[in-house]
């Protein structure tokens, strides 16, 4: 099974997205209810990594959270680009920063603000490790209250 996973995710595929939309095809509300429960593990990664002074990994497990959120509201809306995910197999990136744009005019824009946070990580403190431990608290706190937000709606 690990090396299934392995290879899978050798070929781009992200098997724990693939799993979640299966299961939210017959039940839309445990796929919610999945994706909100990784988006907390992800948060406590983020926070114990910045306890380890490891910026890098606390920048990536943030802006999972980030993603999962994303993801989670845009299939409660069913926005435009959850369908198009659908039809793609995945979500793109492209499709996570352009849903944000609907969902900020329906649940405010605390999830645009959680989402640009989560995505400087993604580039400038994973990718490029170009940040420090006490340069991203800032966006690590506006995606812990993205989470916080997404809870009371998608809880509801």
């Amino acid at each position: 099974m690990e090396e299934l996973i392995k290879k899978a995710r050798e070929k781009g595929i992200d098997v724990e997205d693939l799993l979640i939309r299966e299961i939210s095809k017959d039940d839309p509300q445990e796929g919610i209810r999945l994706r909100l429960e990784i988006a907390e593990k992800y948060m406590a990664e983020a926070y114990d990594y910045l306890k380890k002074d490891d910026p890098i990994q606390a920048s990536e497990k943030a802006y999972k959270v980030a993603e999962e959120i994303v993801k989670a509201l845009a299939e409660k809306f069913k926005t435009e680009e959850y369908k198009q995910a659908i039809v793609e197999g995945r979500w793109y990136t492209y499709l996570l920063a352009s849903t944000t744009n609907d969902l900020s005019k329906r649940v405010g824009d605390w999830i645009s603000d959680g989402w640009n946070a989560g995505y400087v990580l993604h580039v400038w403190g994973f990718h490029e490790g170009k940040l420090s431990v006490d340069k991203i608290i800032v966006n690590i706190e506006k995606i812990k209250k993205m989470l916080e937000n997404a809870k009371n709606i998608l809880m509801s």
